[in-house]
């Protein structure tokens, strides 16, 4: 954040990274199955994507 990042997207990324690992995923996919575990990429995506927005523009 000190090289110009912003707050949103900071929490975004701190968010969508740790479930979005490859291990992670692998791990997920062999629990549930290949068409949940896409849901559920994009749903982390998206919901990320959202709270970051939200949070960058309330925090600036």
């Amino acid at each position: 954040m000190d090289m110009g990042m912003g707050k949103g997207p900071a929490l975004a990324l701190l968010l969508a990274g740790p479930s979005l690992s490859l291990p992670n995923m692998l791990v997920v996919r062999s629990v549930m199955g290949t068409k949940r575990t896409v849901v559920y990429v994009l749903i982390v995506i998206v919901l990320a994507v959202v709270t970051g927005m939200a949070f960058g523009s309330i925090a600036g």
